[in-house]
Order: C-alpha cells, then sequence, then structure tokens
C-alpha cells in the first residue's frame, strides 16, 4: 500500500521551496512506468537525484536490487524515513549531487553491480546535473530524467537542427538520447506551468568523433552557441578572440560554409573545425 505522500508532508510542517524547484509527483501512474523503464533489475543499482518525499524511490525499490537516494533538503529527511519503512535495499544520502566525490559514492554503495540513473530533477538544474554525470565518465548503464519537456527536446534533438544547442552537442557527444513519454504538468504538486517529458540516455562506450583535444573542442561549441543569432563565423571570431579570416580559413578547412550558424552544424561539422583552428 502506498503512503499517503501529502499528509505525511503536511504532519511534517514541510514547505514546498521554488528556489529549490520542488515539484513533487502526484499521478500514480508516473513513478513505475519510470520505474520500468529505468533498466534497472535485481541485480542492478539505481542512484536516485532528488527523492522528494520518496514515490519515484519505492517504485525504483520494487524493480532494482539496490537503490541510493541522494536529497540536498535536510527537511526531507524525516519525511523519507517514514515513506521508505521498511524497505531494505534503500539507502538514502544527504548531499548536493553536484559536490559529491561521484565515483567514490558508486563503488562504496554498489561495488561491481551495474548502476541506472533514475530522477525527477528540478527544471533549474537539469543540465549541469546530468553534465556533472556526463563529464564525470561514471560507469552508468544509462540515465532516466524526468525535465521540462523544452530542455527534453533540446537534450534530445537531432545536432544540425533549430532545437539543437551547446547542451545538446555536450549529450550527443557523450551519450545517446530519446524521449520516453510525456508528463502533463497535473501530475505534479505544486503544478508547474509546463509540460515535462521522461528522457533515457545511455553513455556511449566511445565517443562518436575522434579529438585531439576535448576542452577545444568544447569551447569552440560553447562559443558558437553563445551568440546563435550571429554566423558561427562572427560568433567564434567574438567567443575565442580569433581573426574572423582565421575562423573562415578553418570553416573552409573542414568543409563548412561560411554564412552556416551553428544549428546548422553537426557534431562532425565541431570536431572538424576544432581540429583546424589547431593547426
Amino acid at each position: 500500500m502506498q503512503p499517503d505522500y501529502m499528509s505525511i508532508l503536511r504532519r511534517h510542517g514541510f514547505t514546498f521551496s521554488k528556489a529549490k524547484g520542488q515539484n513533487f509527483i502526484i499521478n500514480p501512474g508516473v513513478c513505475p512506468r519510470m520505474a520500468a523503464l529505468s533498466g534497472a533489475d535485481k541485480n542492478s543499482g539505481v542512484l536516485e537525484i532528488g527523492p522528494g518525499a520518496g514515490a519515484l524511490t519505492r517504485a525504483l525499490a520494487d524493480v532494482a536490487g539496490k537503490v541510493v537516494a541522494v536529497e540536498i533538503d535536510a527537511r526531507l529527511l524525516p519525511v523519507l524515513e517514514e515513506t521508505l519503512a521498511g524497505l531494505e535495499n534503500v539507502t538514502v544520502i544527504q548531499g548536493d549531487i553536484l559536490q559529491l566525490d561521484l565515483q567514490t559514492l558508486l563503488q562504496e554503495q554498489f561495488g561491481d553491480m551495474p548502476v541506472h540513473v533514475c530522477a525527477n530533477l528540478p527544471y533549474y538544474i537539469t543540465s549541469p546535473i546530468l553534465m556533472r554525470l556526463l563529464e564525470s565518465k561514471l560507469p552508468l548503464a544509462s540515465i532516466t530524467v524526468m525535465a521540462q519537456k523544452e530542455a527534453a527536446d533540446r537534450l534530445c534533438a537531432p545536432m544540425g537542427t533549430r532545437e539543437c544547442g551547446a547542451v545538446t552537442a555536450a549529450v550527443e557527444y557523450y551519450a545517446e538520447a530519446r524521449q520516453l513519454f510525456r508528463v502533463s504538468r497535473g501530475s505534479f504538486f505544486p503544478a508547474p506551468k509546463v509540460d515535462s517529458a521522461v528522457l533515457q540516455l545511455t553513455p556511449r562506450p566511445a565517443p562518436p568523433v575522434d579529438l585531439p583535444d576535448e576542452a577545444h573542442f568544447f569551447r569552440v561549441i560553447r562559443a558558437a552557441f553563445a551568440q546563435r543569432r550571429k554566423t558561427a563565423a562572427n560568433a567564434l571570431s567574438a567567443g575565442l578572440s580569433i581573426e574572423k579570416s582565421v575562423i573562415l580559413a578553418a570553416m573552409e578547412h573542414a568543409g563548412i560554409a561560411p554564412e552556416a550558424r551553428a544549428e546548422n552544424l553537426t557534431l562532425e561539422d565541431y570536431a572538424g573545425l576544432a581540429r583546424a583552428l589547431m593547426l
């Protein structure tokens, strides 16, 4: 039997923090569906980020061998102690996922188990959390998260399309991304002003492009998208403090049209451009 999450939150005097982006799932069908699609089974573990009142945590505990939930808000610890009572395969850790040593956490908590991430992420910090997970190159089997629909569209957009951005390029470099299903704003309390979507990232065993300098590659991408209303040549010249003639020569060398904009370029284009700018 599921706990009455809202009654428990009220009894503990919990108030929702807009600053922390707290919108808890109240639609009873969403969490079991996320858990089922997470890829986790009894032989694997799940790292959950921001368990809230524990609805998704309980659903994950049903399918996974072990669940470790990291919650930044200390006010929720007594709530989780009650809603997760009796679940011996769940561990709650108070901390900031952006500050924790994730390599050590995974090793200490899961050992040799395959690990999946599954989370309902606060809208305002979706991209920083995903980038932390991907850039850390953790041994993760998959990352399944709820995000604002617009952010999910951008994260899963193909490179070379209007919806893509710098974060799209980073996601495509590190993982394969796809949307799983949409979730209406009425599925949360408090209800946000926009709909959400669940997306899944599957980390790649190796990057899809060959790079001599990964940091330089991402500097080029960030500079191109920083002023996306301009042509890529103008944006790169300003962002990298390089003469426009040098940028245009590199673009020609990489086979990129001089009038191209940031969103017109594929990951391969950016890799070629980054290599050309290092010559």
